[in-house]
């Protein structure tokens, strides 16, 4: 199982360099698990730069994967992870949603980069990482 980050998500979207990175894992859309708060932050940023119709779907692509709605024992199991982790809401969400799921999450966002059960790729093209974090 695979979870996607919004950042990747985004990073897919706009094929950026690190879009084939992150290609497989979304196009596997049997194996993907959707967090609802990732809908919610693609559609915001791509309504934002590029229009409602793009958004609508860019959200309408990553719907052919399993979305999980946050229920009350992940909000809180998230809330747990934040305060473990010291991970922003949408992050820890992201990433106790993964767990749940035994999925692995995929992203370029820094805030994962050595958290066990993440295949992390910086930013940075010339600088990609590529390795299941441990721990």
């Amino acid at each position: 199982m695979n979870i996607v980050d919004s950042s990747a998500w985004l990073e897919y979207f706009a094929a950026g360099p690190n879009a084939e990175f992150f290609a497989a894992a979304i196009e596997a859309t049997d194996d993907l698990v959707v967090p609802s708060i990732t809908l919610y932050e693609v559609f915001k940023r791509v309504a934002l730069q590029r229009g409602e119709s793009e958004a609508l779907a860019a959200v309408a692509q990553m719907q052919q994967g399993n979305v999980v709605e946050l229920s009350g024992s992940l909000a809180l199991d998230s809330a747990r992870t934040s305060l473990d982790l010291k991970l922003p809401m949408a992050d820890s969400v992201i990433l106790t949603t993964a767990r749940a799921f035994d999925a692995t999450l995929w992203t370029q966002d820094a805030d994962f980069e050595g958290v066990s059960g993440v295949m992390y790729a910086s930013k940075a093209p010339d600088q990609r990482i590529q390795r299941t974090a441990t721990g």
